[in-house]
């Protein structure tokens, strides 16, 4: 994908130069010193975004929005308060900060408020490390509304049953941000996200079917061309066609990587310090159990260079480690912040804000190895519902996809129900495709689970 080489300035791209973003944070923190807070912390950041659709040929939308904010956190003791404002003008920073000590002031103390203890946070060179997360897209108006036609019109091409469109949308998002403390702490940077996406209908009548496919990047170099993108999505719609029910069985369910992503989103919640300290997940005090089959490993990656959820620091400013969240099945690590450490007598792992960069290691199999082991079962190519108990595990969602016999796709599948809980579940992972698709901040493959039941007829 073409780009023009020449790139801008922040300042160009961005209303303040990133200095500009550091003071303000400075003047906050400052204020609240002299307004007698004990500790405070601040968040500053703008962005913007333009985003184009086309449908049948013609623009549908073009949305542009440029944003900016700052929040202010302070602390009496461990009373806490809040305030945000939109408005960087002097007088506006100082309100924002009188009015989150008043709130404060009403609130009940909190033993586990505060900010996280000083030797944790990140060094001034961690939280100005570069992880080559910003690439600007110099893509004007015209230049995101032909990408868009192209993709589209890639789709209409592959078959005269391509019989409508959702639209194909071209988008970029960039932003900067600074996050600072009153122990010293201060960091940031510019961050792009920039996608390409298509969704068509295939077929006419009470015979249609839907699909889509999008590419992600903070890179628009590496995003898959706009023909590549619309050919998929048109070819995923025409493979729906004549989709039927199936009889309720138990059979095995193997889960396309970009499904497979919500079953690691699920354990992820599950381990997080809300769900942990509040009793209500289904893996309590499971640290050091085994929790998935011996053939998963998970390893959180905080400094991939250009990963989807890179960083050198958390919400709370704590420095980011690598480390192994789950080796051989077994639960290494929860997910932690400084709050919900507390609150459960541990140590911030520097998950607040959430994870970073998890990678599932792939096994051998390729998709169609995958296939070939599972044998007679079924794919899941769409989940719908939210069908999720975390309390107690259980799973049930709402899926289409396509039924499999001797390793190959017989035909495709719709109106069904799968179920099963989602501990056993996790330790019936029977492998872990190569397939692996990184659109966000969980990277991993097709995932087959062993056996689930599948209620159709």
């Amino acid at each position: 994908m073409s780009r023009i080489s020449v790139l801008p300035s922040l300042e160009s791209r961005f209303g303040h130069p990133f200095a500009t973003l550091q003071e303000f944070a400075r003047d906050v923190l400052a204020h609240a010193r002299k307004s007698g807070a004990s500790d405070c912390e601040v968040d500053v950041s703008e962005g913007f975004g333009q985003s184009v659709t086309v449908r049948h040929h013609e623009v549908e939308t073009i949305e542009y929005n440029r944003d900016k904010g700052i929040g202010v956190t302070v602390y009496l003791g461990q009373q806490k308060g809040h305030a945000s404002t939109s408005d960087f003008s002097p007088a506006a920073l100082r309100e924002t900060v009188e009015a989150a000590l008043r709130i404060a002031r009403f609130t009940a103390a909190d033993p586990c408020a505060g900010l996280p203890d000083a030797t944790l946070l990140a060094s001034r060179t961690e939280g100005f490390a570069d992880f080559d997360l910003y690439h600007p897209w110099l893509l004007p108006v015209e230049g995101a509304i032909d990408l868009a036609r192209r993709c589209e019109q890639a789709a209409f091409a592959v078959s005269e049953q391509i019989s409508n469109s959702e639209g194909a949308t071209v988008s970029i998002q960039e932003g900067q941000f600074i996050s600072a403390n009153s122990l010293g702490f201060m960091g940031g940077y510019p961050t792009s996200r920039h996608y390409l996406a298509c969704s068509v209908i295939a077929g006419k009548d009470e015979n249609m079917q839907r699909d889509d496919w999008y590419s992600s990047s903070r890179n628009a170099q590496y995003l898959a061309s706009p023909e590549a993108i619309g050919d998929y999505a048109a070819r995923r719609a025409l493979s729906r066609l004549g989709a039927r029910k199936i009889r309720t069985c138990k059979v095995p369910v193997l889960f396309e990587a970009p499904l497979a992503a919500s079953l690691i989103g699920n354990f992820t919640h599950a381990v997080s310090g809300g769900s942990l300290y509040r009793k209500t997940s289904f893996l309590l005090d499971s640290l050091g159990q085994r929790v998935f089959s011996k053939k998963v490993q998970i390893s959180e990656r905080p400094h991939l260079r250009g990963g989807m959820a890179s960083s050198a620091f958390d919400s709370d400013g704590v420095a980011t480690h690598e480390r192994e969240v789950v080796v051989d099945g077994v639960l290494q690590g929860y997910f932690l912040s400084a709050y919900t450490a507390r609150k459960l007598g541990l140590q911030t792992t520097g998950n607040a804000g959430g994870c970073h960069n998890l990678v599932v290691h792939p096994g051998k199999r390729d998709f169609n190895g995958l296939l070939k082991k599972m044998g007679r079962g079924l794919l899941v190519t769409e989940l719908l519902g939210q069908g999720v108990n975390y309390v107690n595990g259980d799973y049930s969602r709402g899926a289409a996809g396509f039924w499999v016999e001797h390793g190959e796709i017989v035909h495709s599948v719709e109106e069904v129900t799968i179920a099963g809980n989602l501990k056993d579940m996790f330790r019936n992972v029977a492998s872990v495709g190569n397939d692996v698709l990184v659109r966000g901040s969980k990277q991993v493959g097709s995932i087959l689970i062993e056996q689930m039941k599948v209620a159709g007829n």
